[in-house]
């Protein structure tokens, strides 16, 4: 147990994998016994757990974060800035997702058991566009809570935390610090549920060794390949694209000044926990005001989350994919729009990203039997794919501080690290 938690998750997996096996020889491929249920349960109880977290999660971090940007300047010009570039740039990583997650299709012929009675009819096709905008404005949000209609909880979030920010200075700072101490206190409690992630991990192998065997191994290296592809895209293609074409600056200035803040995001998996050292990068390195750091960079850290909405898209059509169905470009566009809202609501913290694709399985009509297992084997090798996606939404929060001090005419950029 003093072994750090990634450390814990592969011994897991490693002793999920074993016993896997030998449940696998005993029963000839199909399990049983009051031994193997419990086992099996562990993982069934540890996937309700971070279904449990999910929605206090999103509503405390979105009516949080919106409400934070509601002081002075930030209604105005710098504002509109900031939320452009976060629109845009989530947007072109969540399309990226579904594309490479289209091109290569790891989840094709994959050996992950399902509950065996996967109905393609559950499945909750829009209509139209326009239905699916109508449909993410709740009747009753309490109602939407309750049956789990993320759209709608994420609408009304975020309608919320701007009515916040137009109340009575008394009544906004009361609200602000009660919302924000229950965000804080809903990362403690799912900083608690990750905690207990290996035992729900050995569960959840087991199951799933015992049942696919080893080929599991083959789908699950194809599925890492096809998530680090798209980031790499995304990385180092995409966001110095945007930034070049905004500032006029070479990229490479920007990778260089931001190299302590990307190695403590890779090494931390935590937005949150980074944000001190890419605000020291930004105005120190980069030579962003504080004024315009301030603003964008703890906002970023909230509702900027690039990697995690990418790995959400490219995630669900995966788990599609397993089960066999291939989803319509409507559904597609579903997935789209709301792995871009539920980024907004991703908690900076490690694992978060695993924790919020319940939201976009939910969206399209998924129930728990027909993606725990799937969702839980994902969650298996999530540590490595966790570090990069994390570097990349502190990264991108970066690239969007730069861009708005261009834009509003800071011109002391980079000093000491441009060559000429």
């Amino acid at each position: 147990m003093k072994l750090k938690l990634h450390w814990q998750i592969v011994i897991a997996m490693a002793l999920g994998i074993v016993a896997g096996i030998v449940f696998q020889l005993i029963y000839h491929g199909e399990p049983s016994g009051w031994v193997y249920n419990l086992v099996v349960s562990l993982g069934t109880i540890f996937i309700r757990l971070l279904r449990m977290v999910i929605v206090p999660l999103i509503v405390t971090s979105i009516v949080s974060g919106v409400a934070s940007v509601g002081e002075g300047r930030s209604i105005g010009r710098l504002g509109l800035k900031t939320f452009s570039y976060y629109f845009v740039s989530t947007l072109l990583a969540v399309l990226i997702g579904m594309v490479v997650t289209n091109v290569m299709q790891p989840g094709v012929g994959a050996n992950i058991p399902g509950n065996g009675h996967f109905d393609p009819a559950n499945l909750k096709t829009p209509a139209s566009p326009g239905e699916i905008l109508v449909n993410m404005i709740p009747l009753n949000p309490l109602e939407a809570a309750v049956n789990g209609h993320m759209l709608g909880i994420i609408f009304f979030a975020i309608f919320m935390g701007i009515a916040i920010t137009k109340l009575k200075p008394d009544s906004q700072a009361f609200l602000k610090q009660t919302f924000g101490s229950l965000f804080e206190m809903m990362m403690k409690i799912t900083d608690y549920v990750i905690k207990v992630a290996p035992i729900g991990i050995f569960g959840l192998i087991t199951q799933t060794v015992s049942s696919a065997g080893l080929d599991l191994f083959k789908t699950v290296s194809l599925y890492i390949f096809t998530i680090v592809a798209g980031f790499t895209i995304h990385m180092f293609i995409v966001l110095p694209l945007i930034f070049y074409v905004t500032t006029r600056i070479n990229p490479v200035l920007h990778y260089k000044a931001m190299t302590s803040a990307m190695i403590t995001a890779f090494s931390t998996c935590s937005s949150n926990a980074t944000l001190p050292v890419t605000m020291n990068d930004v105005e120190t390195k980069a030579g962003v005001s504080n004024t315009i750091s301030s603003f964008v960079l703890p906002m970023g850290a909230t509702v900027n989350m690039n990697g995690t909405a990418l790995y959400e898209c490219a995630g669900v059509i995966f788990i599609s994919q397993v089960l066999g169905l291939d989803l319509t470009l409507m559904q597609q566009f579903l997935i789209v729009l709301t792995a871009l809202l539920s980024a907004v609501g991703a908690a900076g913290i490690p694992a978060a990203g695993v924790v919020v694709i319940f939201i976009v399985t939910q969206a399209i009509g998924f129930r728990d039997a027909d993606v725990g297992v799937i969702i839980g084997t994902m969650l298996a090798v999530d540590r490595p794919i966790d570090m990069y996606r994390t570097m990349i939404n502190i990264f991108s929060d970066s690239v969007g501080a730069v861009i708005v001090a261009k834009s509003e005419g800071e011109t002391n950029l980079y000093p000491g690290l441009r060559s000429r």
